[in-house]
């Protein structure tokens, strides 16, 4: 075995680790207004919600992958572009972690992008990098929240309406199993949108080395690349199944109080979003998502009773994610390329 081979072999598996701290980094999107609002407990939460993110494979074409596999343009006769995605994974992990300690939810999207982008500047500077697919995310940070917001509102003030003349302890029976079905579209956006930016990396990791052409087009009809969607998904339902702790009680309880029928309507209009933008091959931040979703229903009750301290702490952490990210990538190449003199 080459040692190139060896090095491919490695990324792949720090890639579907990432896959694992990307589904334990992120189990607070899908579970954190079922948790919160007392529907589910927080070992069966992660289990529902791991779940729908693995049968996600079944539902959403690989648009999303066939973007990040492109954020850098990759020559497949030079294998040092193996590094440059073992970089960029490396700082991708390392800022999620960080935030994930600090129980900040941050975008583990933007920090693979910033991550293989920033090791992408580092080996042969601004013309190696596709902006315009970059710039699909970046425009995202923001659109992606207001949009949530905005159909959050919406969704819960035409549900508020509707409801009106009911009894408040009905209302909180039915969206109590309501809210098992928003939590699982949810989580199925969640698998949809997020595995696939990991199988992007493994398609730019293979074409990188030479094993695969940049016409391969990723399906579970072909069996060259079945694999690569099983094993991404599986991942990320394994790292959602352990859940993050951490992130779980900043989404769902230091933002805003939800009840059963608040936390449905986050739900669903997270769902709503992150379908659309799969559907459009946008690799969007779950986070972003959930977070817009739920400051948009609380803020049809009392704008008071959002907490904008934590929310603006988020926020900050939101912009930082992609410069941050790609900072440490482009100092674990130049690390990577000390050590291994390549």
């Amino acid at each position: 075995m080459t040692p190139i081979m060896m090095v491919i072999i490695a990324t792949v598996a720090v890639a579907l680790l990432f896959d694992v701290i990307n589904g334990f980094h992120d189990a607070a999107n899908s579970i954190a207004t079922v948790v919160s609002t007392r529907v589910l407990s927080p070992r069966v939460a992660v289990w529902w919600a791991a779940f729908f993110n693995l049968i996600a494979m079944f539902v959403f074409a690989p648009r999303v992958a066939d973007t990040i596999a492109k954020i850098v343009k990759i020559d497949g006769q030079d294998a040092v572009y193996v590094f440059v995605v073992l970089a960029g994974l490396i700082g991708a992990i390392v800022w999620d972690l960080i935030t994930w300690w600090l129980g900040l939810p941050t975008s583990s999207s933007h920090a693979l992008i910033g991550g293989v982008a920033g090791a992408g500047l580092a080996y042969k500077g601004l013309d190696v990098i596709r902006w315009g697919h970059i710039w699909k995310a970046v425009q995202f940070i923001p659109l992606a929240p207001l949009i949530g917001m905005g159909m959050g509102f919406a969704i819960a003030i035409i549900v508020y309406w509707s409801f009106r003349h009911w009894r408040p302890s009905s209302v909180d029976r039915l969206f109590r199993k309501a809210q098992l079905l928003s939590a699982a579209l949810y989580s199925l956006g969640h698998g949809g949108n997020d595995a696939q930016k990991t199988m992007g990396i493994i398609m730019a990791l293979l074409i990188a080395g030479g094993i695969m052409s940049p016409d391969t087009t990723l399906s579970l009809n072909n069996l060259d690349t079945m694999w690569i969607i099983l094993s991404c998904h599986l991942a990320m339902g394994l790292g959602t199944a352990f859940g993050g702790w951490r992130i779980v009680k900043t989404m769902g309880m230091k933002i805003t109080k939800l009840k059963p029928v608040g936390g449905f309507c986050a739900e669903t209009s997270g769902a709503a979003t992150l379908f659309m933008a799969t559907h459009l091959g946008i690799p969007v931040s779950t986070t972003h998502t959930i977070t817009g979703a739920i400051i948009g229903v609380g803020a049809t009750t009392k704008l008071s009773g959002i907490k904008w301290g934590v929310a603006g702490r988020i926020v900050w952490a939101w912009l930082f994610t992609i410069p941050a990210a790609g900072l440490i990538s482009a100092g674990c190449f130049y690390l990577i390329k000390l050590v291994s003199g390549f």
